[in-house]
């Protein structure tokens, strides 16, 4: 179906019959919103007006940050489950209730549909933090309807899929930040600092800690949670039965456990991977590019020991016993974690800095530093091609477990040399009528 690229103009209809238009040409063709359709994105004025997509406890957290930044004006939620929806929009509510002394009080939509949400002309930025296996059809929708985004990490499912979304940004040149937010804290950027500037000598060997990959969805049937629509939950992942450890039940439940299987997530490897592969990347310079060889551990049911070759000779470990990134070189060692920096010897920690020292990118608060990125069109610390890099570095591991595969990898082209079976691995299969 051929979407026509005319859009009425305000006098012609109102802003909620448009809305409805939107939403009909987007079930035509339900993955991308054309850019044609919509105004040309402008630059925020006084408030950031944003939107928030998949209402969950990371989108909580996110949503009182912004909420109490007198830089941003929340003014849509977006939920499949209609308690979530239902209770995100009461908070916003609530909270500008008690700001109308000031005048700032605003109405909250609640939305299903994340296109309806994005098809808004009001809204200048969308906050997504949906299962995994949404965020590629959201920040691309995202992008082509001219939006900032902020992605919460891990950036994509697959591979392919991270490539993808770094296209859509940039061909709308958006500002797209993902939600590695180690970048923005002191210790890490130290730590990469030290790395980067020699203070450990030759870098040999990176040991990250975090835990292990993904596997097959195999949860038994339960009674459907009230208010959830279960087939736009699945989305693009195939039809299966409901349970709850994929979508408790509430909205102060325990964090759900949809990122242990494979389709709709990476698990550990992907999860906190992308925190502190993210930082091994940072740490070696490597936020252009990756690995070149991934050998799995022996034995098929490893979920251990994944070794990552560069091309500089650098070998990073992936070890699913101990948190944190481990820096070895041949001068001494750097093991940076949460709130923790640990330095042998001491005295690397304690030289000054030289006049010719790089200095990295410095964010005290991810958060902010895309709000100040979006005004200023500047990229922020953890821009969408290094979400893409560092999951990239997370999926390759996975697929090496997964398939007990030794593979080697072109980090520019983004291809597997000599191995076309590998190279179908790149992207899943999507349900109709969802694709990329």
């Amino acid at each position: 179906m051929k979407v026509e690229s005319t859009r009425p103009t305000e006098s012609a209809e109102t802003r909620r019959s448009f809305i409805r238009k939107a939403a009909t040409l987007a079930a035509a063709a339900p993955t991308l919103l054309p850019s044609s359709v919509w105004a040309a994105p402008k630059r925020p004025s006084n408030r950031i007006t944003l939107g928030f997509i998949g209402m969950g406890k990371q989108n909580s957290g996110l949503l009182n940050g912004f909420l109490h930044n007198p830089e941003t004006q929340v003014v849509a939620v977006c939920d499949v489950d209609t308690t979530r929806r239902e209770h995100a929009k009461k908070t916003v509510k609530d909270y500008y209730a008690q700001q109308t002394n000031q005048g700032s009080f605003k109405g909250c939509d609640p939305y299903k549909d994340f296109r309806e949400l994005i098809a808004r002309q009001d809204i200048d930025a969308v906050v997504v933090a949906t299962p995994d296996h949404w965020h590629a059809l959201i920040v691309m929708a995202a992008a082509n309807a001219g939006k900032d985004i902020y992605c919460e990490k891990p950036l994509s499912l697959t591979i392919a899929e991270a490539r993808a979304m770094v296209t859509a940004v940039r061909r709308n040149h958006r500002i797209c930040q993902t939600g590695s937010m180690q970048r923005s804290s002191r210790e890490f950027r130290k730590a990469c600092e030290l790395v980067r500037n020699g203070r450990i000598g030759k870098v040999k060997t990176v040991i990250v800690g975090v835990g292990a990959p993904s596997k097959w969805c195999d949860l038994p049937e339960e009674a459907m949670e009230p208010g959830l629509d279960w087939d736009f939950w699945l989305g693009p992942a195939a039809v299966r039965p409901y349970n709850s450890v994929l979508s408790p039940r509430g909205v102060h439940n325990h964090f759900p456990n949809w990122r242990n299987y494979r389709e709709y997530s990476g698990g550990m490897m992907t999860d906190w991977g992308a925190h502190h592969f993210d930082i091994a990347q940072w740490g070696l310079g490597m936020d252009a590019s990756g690995p070149v060889e991934i050998i799995p551990p022996e034995g098929p049911n490893a979920t251990t020991g994944v070794r990552y070759l560069y091309a500089n000779g650098v070998e990073m470990i992936h070890d699913s016993s101990r948190g944190g990134a481990t820096f070895i070189g041949s001068d001494g060692k750097i093991f940076v974690d949460r709130g923790k920096l640990e330095v042998e010897p001491e005295s690397i920690e304690q030289e000054p800095p030289g006049g010719k020292d790089i200095r990295l990118y410095v964010s005290n608060d991810h958060l902010r530093d895309w709000l100040s990125c979006v005004r200023t069109r500047k990229l922020p610390i953890c821009d969408v091609e290094i979400g893409c890099r560092s999951v990239t570095v997370c999926h390759l591991g996975n697929l090496a477990y997964w398939n007990h595969r030794h593979l080697r990898w072109d980090p520019k082209e983004e291809q597997f040399i000599g191995d076309k079976e590998a190279n179908t691995w790149l992207d899943r299969a999507k349900r109709a009528p969802w694709k990329i």
